[in-house]
């Protein structure tokens, strides 16, 4: 099949946004075909599906109208609720981007002949000749950078894709690019941050319009000592102060959630700083997103697969992100089984929430990650 698509056509998810519609002025003025995905994840973004339609022509390129409301449903927002409901905290992106947007955009790419795939997002790929691998790379706008939303991207996809605004140095920039292109969605504001709730919806709100049910419950210590009620697991993060509806003289913090047992831990700043992290289903990068082990790309050839870590990685110091919005810090790695790996960092990290990716680099570059566990 790869023989078969050409190196001249790419195909570009294209959302409308003035991050895509960047992403395509750039990839045509480097000379590609673009082919325009649009993915309708909701099932009747009717909206965006115009948006779409009108850049596309405005920038006179075919758009693919691809309906993916199914599998978003079933995997991200089935997901997304499931966590919550556990008293983990999920990132619906992380999911999405191998198991649904990527997906189909390969899907498009191939269907298409088209051998490269882009999207908006602010990350690079860079090729490792001493390794013989591609990996997903920080960009140059650090701010934006969403490398850490990629890490689940398979071996698969990552030498066929292309983020052109990668080498940005900032939002500005991009905004100014369009806008000199005279297209009038430059100065259009950033999509929402959970793209399948209205931002004017409390995610409470939208788990009570699926049909789950909230009760409330105990707060306890560490010790397990009862200390007053609650109003249900999912209305609380872990490091969470304000509005817990009770008070102690002092300041405490939510430090553990238990979805089985409806308890809600809290405890003072101290138990929310810990140097360990437990995560699951880790990948360097992951060649199967529905494989219940690590997998790891081999040092010398992307096509093969080990589930255990990558020797060049053993005892090695890297840097670790627990959140998108935390700044790496130094850690190593230690494989506790086949499908586990557990970080050690230097200095501790604070407020640590299972359900969201602890997810590694070397320096710029992205080796790896996984779900926190505990």
């Amino acid at each position: 099949m790869q023989n078969e698509l050409s190196k001249q056509k790419v195909a570009l998810g294209l959302s409308g946004g003035v991050d895509s519609t960047a992403a395509a002025l750039l990839l045509k003025q480097e000379g590609y075909e673009v082919i325009g995905v649009f993915l309708d994840v909701l099932g009747n973004n009717e909206d965006g599906k115009k948006s779409a339609m009108s850049l596309a022509e405005k920038l006179k390129i075919e758009l693919i109208c691809v309906d993916a409301s199914e599998d978003f449903s079933e995997i991200v927002i089935s997901n997304f609720c499931n966590e919550y409901m556990q008293g983990r905290t999920p990132n619906p992106c992380i999911l999405c981007n191998p198991t649904v947007k990527f997906k189909y955009l390969q899907k498009v790419a191939d269907e298409a002949g088209a051998y490269y795939m882009a999207t908006g997002h602010y990350a690079n790929i860079v090729y490792d000749e001493a390794e013989n691998c591609h990996f997903i790379s920080k960009a140059k706008n650090i701010k934006k950078d969403q490398s850490y939303m990629l890490y689940r991207l398979n071996a698969g996809v990552l030498f066929r894709l292309k983020f052109p605004l990668g080498n940005f140095e900032s939002k500005e920039d991009v905004r100014s690019f369009v806008e000199e292109k005279g297209l009038k969605n430059a100065r259009q504001k950033d999509s929402q941050e959970i793209c399948f709730i209205p931002d004017e919806i409390h995610y409470i709100d939208y788990l009570l319009s699926r049909g789950y049910k909230i009760t409330d419950g105990q707060f306890i210590n560490s010790a397990g000592e009862q200390l007053g009620k609650h109003k249900g697991v999912p209305n609380y993060t872990i490091g969470q102060r304000k509005n817990l509806g009770i008070t102690f003289g002092k300041p405490m913090f939510v430090v553990n959630l238990d979805g089985k047992t409806n308890e809600v831990t809290l405890g003072e700043h101290d138990e929310l700083m810990k140097t360990e992290v437990i995560s699951v289903n880790n990948c360097f990068p992951l060649t199967d997103v529905n494989s219940a082990n690590n997998n790891f790309i081999d040092a010398k050839a992307e096509a093969k697969v080990s589930s255990l870590m990558p020797y060049n990685y053993i005892g090695k110091t890297i840097q670790a992100k627990v959140r998108y919005a935390a700044t790496p810090a130094n850690a190593t790695l230690k494989q506790i089984n086949d499908d586990t790996i557990c970080a050690v960092f230097e200095v501790p990290q604070r407020a640590i929430a299972p359900g969201q990716s602890i997810v590694f680099y070397d320096g710029d570059k992205v080796i790896g990650g996984g779900i926190i566990n505990e």
